[in-house]
């Protein structure tokens, strides 16, 4: 609680400024501050090529245009009624800090708490939670950095359930669901799962078109021997086949098939239906630490350590699905020969590498998609949770005519250190899109990999 006259003052933390360079920009009426250390971490990290150097950049640009305002030291009034200033330790030290100060980060906390000495009330924004933690055990008031709240019960899962009497499942569409529309806000493209009130696995699933049209889902009829085994698989195979959904989240715990769904939708309207003219896949590799630069070896064997989860996934489908006669069908028009050599049933097998060579799978690093356009191909960018929000809006803007594209990841499973289940660009995407009537959403829930997959998941 403030005192009276006790003058209110947000110090923002390095993280904030590399996660959202505008961050200095969006406290209307306050005070602002930015630590002089945070400008030393800014020059130290500009120098990268990764998102965290390019934020940093933004960020010193934006100082750097505000300075025709005035001194940044005295402080320069914004044009949303606010100030910022850099602020410096005055020659007052705060007795005892139990921190050391040879450590950056530290130095930053120790620029609050001397505010705080000064008589200002101190907000400290940090989207570090240790940092968060040492700031409350020194007595400061501190808080996330939050453009939008989005919890974790009440996120965009894409779909809902609806209890009916058995009786109605058995009609073309069952008259609850329009009574439904009255009173739970669906939007297009959104799933309802209609079941029965007294046996859940009698049910039906309607995805919601808008205007109350309601569309019976069925499960697709693949030429090989695959179909959704849950629900929610049945709902994401609707969106990754229908040509009209331009963009398409899909997020879940590992082990829920949303890369190998969203890979086995895309072989099969490349190399079947023709839809789309290539696929093309992408990872980050923010797990690794470093940009794909850094990895050993030739692009070919970076891509190939970096892309294994898609690989194991594609290798499956290549055995399972015994698609070796619409491989020897590209083979044909890519070579203009025919297999007279291989017997009758035979099956030809070929992996990644191989529709690689015959242009009907790109890997792609994120890094090297900037600045494209991408028209007419059907695009995977897979652990989309350890993007930032500015990253995939940067990704999506490359879709280019008759291009779709999916975003797949588990909003749980983060490894960046600055993103959260309410900050990735994955789930922020999902939000500002809910609604479109060229996006779709899925979050799947149940995995299919295994009891073990299962149970790591739950219990670990």
């Amino acid at each position: 609680m403030a005192k009276k006259n006790e003058k209110k003052i947000y110090v923002l933390d390095t993280n904030v400024l590399v996660h959202d360079p505008h961050a200095m920009l969006g406290f209307e009426g306050a005070e602002v501050g930015i630590p002089a250390i945070s400008l030393e971490q800014l020059d130290e990290f500009k120098r990268e090529g990764t998102e965290r150097g390019r934020n940093s950049r933004e960020a010193v640009r934006i100082l750097d245009d505000l300075r025709s305002r005035g001194s940044l030291r005295r402080g320069v009034e914004l044009d949303n009624g606010s100030i910022l200033k850099v602020l410096f330790v005055s020659d007052f030290k705060p007795e005892k800090f139990p921190f050391k100060l040879s450590i950056e980060d530290n130095e930053i906390l120790f620029t609050a708490v001397s505010l705080k000495q000064q008589g200002y009330q101190v907000v400290f924004i940090s989207k570090d939670i240790n940092a968060r933690v040492k700031a409350d055990a020194l007595g400061l008031e501190t808080e996330d950095y939050l453009k939008e709240h989005i919890s974790r019960d009440e996120f965009y899962h894409g779909w809902v359930r609806l209890q009916v009497p058995a009786v109605q499942l058995n009609k073309e569409i069952p008259s609850d669901l329009f009574e439904f529309e009255k009173e739970y806000p669906l939007v297009p493209n959104e799933f309802v799962i209609v079941e029965s009130r007294h046996n859940p696995f009698n049910y039906r699933i309607f995805r919601y078109m808008g205007n109350s049209v309601f569309r019976p889902v069925v499960d697709p009829k693949f030429p090989w021997p695959f179909s959704a085994r849950n629900p929610q698989q049945l709902m994401a195979l609707e969106l990754l086949l229908d040509p009209n959904i331009q963009l398409i989240t899909l997020f879940g715990p590992a082990g829920t098939g949303k890369t190998f769904l969203s890979l086995l939708a895309g072989l099969y309207q490349v190399l079947v239906t023709h839809e789309y003219e290539k696929m093309l896949i992408s990872r980050p590799v923010v797990p690794l630490g470093r940009d794909i630069g850094y990895l050993p070896g030739t692009m070919e064997e970076k891509l190939h350590s970096w892309m294994l989860p898609v690989f194991d996934n594609m290798e499956f489908i290549s055995h399972a699905s015994k698609v070796g006669k619409h491989f020897e069908e590209i083979d044909e028009d890519v070579r203009g020969t025919k297999h007279h050599h291989k017997k009758k049933g035979e099956r030809i097998s070929f992996s990644l590498d191989d529709l690689m060579r015959r242009q009907k799978v790109s890997l792609e690093a994120i890094t090297y998609m900037r600045g494209r356009s991408i028209p007419y191909q059907y695009i995977l960018i897979d652990e989309v949770q350890n993007l930032t929000p500015h990253e995939v809006k940067t990704i999506v803007s490359r879709v280019g005519e008759g291009s779709k594209m999916i975003l797949t990841g588990d909003p749980y499973q983060i490894d960046s250190p600055y993103l959260d289940f309410a900050s990735n660009g994955l789930v922020v995407a999902s939000e500002r899109f809910k609604g479109q009537q060229i996006f779709g959403s899925v979050y799947l829930e149940v995995s299919e990999r295994s009891q073990l997959s299962q149970l790591a998941n739950d219990l670990m």
